[in-house]
């Protein structure tokens, strides 16, 4: 028998029980207490229910890759409506999902389509690319339209959101609200088209939002002692806000949005900090983590109160990890490493001296398996092989059997999650990360990590940001070719870049030629573009 288990819905609850008066969630002038979070979220899920929208197939009915539940899209920039949206979902038992806010109409149709949505919340200022594609979603029929600065008017079938609210019952809903019920999480889509990843909400609230295992309610509302104050940079559209957010509040603790949420806006991040005494800081790797260091030499803020700066999503280069030091020596600096199909996996602290980039002590419940995933591998092996994970994992991709046949083996009668990222297990029981294999670079035989090459660019202190793409080459099948921001100020060569790089890694992994952009593009939560890469270095060929 399995260990007791609480839905995010209950444990929620349960927690805000004990805290009615304080604050819960922050955004601008709105300061949410933990009473007042639950009425909005209770109105939101009796307005859902009211709409007949739901469960309509218990999971115990169901593959691993099939849905019962209605689904809502959140198609917001940050604030309190995007966290509301996802807990009052819950509250419905209807399965929230993220939609990338940045992406044209052909696009956001693939994603609502694929999804199979039937309920929306979304920012005016997104309405006129969702008008386009409405009249082909005959599925969707619930649309919550949430007031900006835009000023647009309400889209043709949709309710305001306040209003919804506003009219709804503040009653605790008529469900039972169930573990199994989903959290859906679409990946990125990089270096592919998003999938929906289907978590059962019950081990996505321990494995992705930090949950406590504890068996009883009672003791899970006893680990929540609160204080913690975290300020989540990334936009929540990036599974690493909406998880850390949850983290927060899985401790009692206060979710902070920053006043800009359309960029990263660097005084806004420091002045918050500084303003509220915060003290946790959530970034996604070097393209959030060097404006910030930017804004610091050229201000100074009282950021005493400020603990813990973690890096999800992307890695957070030594060099830089040390700069962060050296403006804040008691900083703790947390690289965690997850991802959509296995939640949280691995984490690497620095503090003080020795920043490192790309290793991360194995910890239970992650393994490494070898390269033809028939075992795992022993510290020590020297095969390269694929970092997995076992124990609470998500239940597949949303409609796609196959996929989730290969990204979850059974190996010797364990399930496995593995992502598709490459790893080594050392000795000393140090897992070595090198990268994502979708991102590989076969050249000249040799299979060449992306992000393995880009950490050795980036050593250089002229490089502002680096990503690194293959290129067809009639010598090596495939060239690495490195596409390079420069600071500001700087002035650099190949020659230069290449001496740096080959400090880091062997000889035959130097990247071919570099490409010099005034910006590197990535997505809002600060991922590379892969497919933008390559087409730029195809291009400068």
């Amino acid at each position: 028998m399995g260990p007791v288990q609480f839905s995010v819905a209950d444990v929620h609850e349960a927690i805000a029980a004990t805290r009615p008066d304080e604050v819960c969630l922050v955004h601008r002038d709105r300061r949410l207490t933990w009473a007042e979070l639950t009425d909005r979220t209770r109105r939101l899920a009796n307005h859902l229910i009211e709409q007949g929208l739901g469960c309509h197939t218990e999971r115990g009915q169901l593959q691993g890759h099939e849905s019962g539940q209605d689904h809502l899209a959140i198609y917001l920039h940050n604030g309190t409506e995007y966290l509301e949206a996802m807990l009052g979902s819950f509250k419905a038992r209807v399965a929230p999902f993220n939609v990338n806010y940045r992406y044209v109409a052909e696009e956001l149709h693939y994603l609502l389509t694929d999804s199979q949505a039937t309920a929306i919340v979304v920012h005016s200022q997104f309405t006129p690319t969702l008008a386009e594609v409405l009249p082909d979603l005959p599925r969707l029929r619930v649309i919550l339209q949430v007031a900006d600065e835009t000023g647009l008017p309400l889209l043709p079938g949709a309710v305001w959101y306040e209003d919804a609210l506003a009219a709804a019952s503040p009653s605790r809903p008529a469900v039972q609200w169930s573990p199994d019920d989903l959290y859906i999480l679409y990946t990125g889509g990089t270096t592919g088209m998003p999938k929906g990843v289907l978590w059962r909400n019950a081990d996505a609230n321990v494995e992705c939002f930090g949950g406590s295992k504890a068996d009883t309610m009672d003791a899970i509302v006893a680990e929540a002692t609160g204080g913690l104050k975290a300020l989540l940079a990334p936009p929540f559209m990036h599974g690493a806000g909406h998880w850390m957010s949850f983290r927060a509040w899985n401790t009692g603790g206060t979710v902070f949005v920053q006043q800009h949420t359309d960029h990263l806006d660097p005084d806004d991040i420091w002045s918050m900090i500084e303003r509220e005494q915060l003290n946790f800081l959530l970034i996604v790797g070097d393209a959030f983590g060097r404006p910030l260091l930017d804004q610091l030499d050229r201000r100074s803020y009282d950021l005493s109160s400020l603990t813990v700066l973690l890096s999800g999503g992307a890695a957070l280069s030594a060099g830089l990890k040390e700069q962060f030091l050296q403006h804040l020596p008691t900083l703790m600096i947390v690289d965690g490493l997850g991802s959509s199909e296995a939640g949280g996996q691995l984490s690497h602290v620095s503090a003080g001296a020795g920043a490192t980039t790309g290793t991360f002590p194995i910890s239970p419940g992650n393994h490494v398996l070898s390269d033809d995933l028939t075992s795992e591998l022993a510290a020590g092996d020297p095969e390269l092989g694929w970092l997995a994970k076992s124990g609470r994992l998500a239940l597949g991709y949303l409609g796609d059997a196959a996929k989730t046949a290969r990204t979850y083996p059974v190996v010797d009668g364990v399930r496995y999650a593995v992502p598709g990222d490459r790893a080594r297990l050392r000795a000393d029981g140090i897992i070595e990360l090198h990268g994502r294999d979708s991102v590989t670079i076969n050249s000249g035989g040799e299979k060449i990590f992306a992000e393995e090459v880009e950490a050795a660019v980036k050593a250089h202190p002229a490089v502002y940001d680096c990503v690194v793409a293959g290129r067809p080459s009639e010598r090596w099948g495939s060239e690495v070719v490195a596409i390079v921001r420069v600071r500001d100020g700087f002035q650099v060569d190949d020659a230069a870049l290449r001496a740096e790089a080959e400090h880091h890694i062997a000889r035959y992994k130097l990247p071919k030629a570099f490409v010099y952009v005034p910006d590197v593009v990535r997505s809002p939560a600060g991922k590379a573009d892969y497919r933008w890469a390559k087409q730029v270095a195809t291009d400068a060929g």
